[in-house]
């Protein structure tokens, strides 16, 4: 026989995308064509074994990942939040062991230990969040159709709320302390929040240093005091207000992390 199915047309026969007229024209001829049929089971083979090749060598989730697309995230942005530093088994079995140490200490003495570390945790994790050098996917996020600020602030939101969960957990193991042992909840929401607002001016990094040097500041001026002082009513009080102010300003300067994208990527 003088002439054979081309290639193309052989191809698209096999995956079922050969239009009706073709199929029709194909299919006859691969009655009468020994080396058409042969040519196509080959084809079809190396089809599947492409298609195999691609779901092996394909990314499997992690558990992160699984559970946030499980909670309704899309697929694209669970997959940049997985890839935070401060989501990783790493990075909280530290924040763990960092907890339970905190708490075997309160124990033995007042919860202070327990009550002044626990608002930094946060702070370190975004710290970790984002940026060169830190942040594995920072150069795609860089050049990506993403809003800067709405990544940060979900991947800010997703390390409090693990951070969150840790704390109280450890919480659970003070309760001979009452309700004051919960009151780390709104400093590490101010502080979080804090390191947000000033990110865009200093760097993750810096920011969380500050933030976090200015709250120990704060606990070491009150440590001989009766109770520090973030934690009494009053404290809890400024507490809330600061972070609700800090979230008002934080609005206000949604553009700016978007501009020093091109000045983080230059600087590197």
């Amino acid at each position: 026989m003088s002439w054979h199915v081309p290639d193309p047309d052989l191809t698209a026969y096999a995956d079922g995308s050969l239009p009706a007229p073709g199929v029709w024209s194909v299919e006859a001829h691969l009655v009468a064509c020994a080396d058409c049929r042969e040519r196509l089971t080959f084809d079809a083979v190396d089809a599947g074994w492409e298609r195999l090749d691609a779901e092996l060598d394909a990314p499997r989730p992690g558990l992160v990942e699984r559970a946030l697309s499980f909670g309704g995230v899309p697929a694209h942005t669970a997959r940049l939040l997985a890839a935070t530093p401060a989501l990783r088994g790493s990075w909280l079995v530290s924040v763990t062991l960092t907890l339970l140490l905190a708490a075997v200490l309160a124990h033995y003495a007042e919860p202070l230990v327990f009550l002044a570390l626990t608002p930094l945790l946060p702070v370190l994790g975004v710290a970790v969040s984002f940026g060169p050098g830190i942040d594995p996917t920072y150069d795609l996020t860089v050049v990506a159709p993403y809003s800067t600020f709405r990544l940060l602030l979900l991947r800010c939101a997703t390390v409090l709320s693990a951070n969150t969960l840790l704390t109280a957990a450890a919480s659970l193991t003070l309760a001979e302390y009452g309700v004051r042992i919960a009151g780390w909840f709104l400093p590490s929401l101010a502080l979080t929040i804090l390191t947000l607002l000033i990110t865009p001016r200093l760097g993750a990094v810096p920011a969380a240093a500050v933030v976090g040097l200015g709250w120990l500041s704060l606990v070491l001026g009150t440590w001989h005091s009766t109770s520090l002082q973030p934690y009494t009513p009053a404290g809890q009080v400024a507490m809330a207000a600061a972070a609700a102010l800090a979230a008002a300003a934080l609005t206000f300067q949604m553009s700016a992390f978007d501009r020093t994208r091109p000045l983080t990527r230059r600087s590197r």
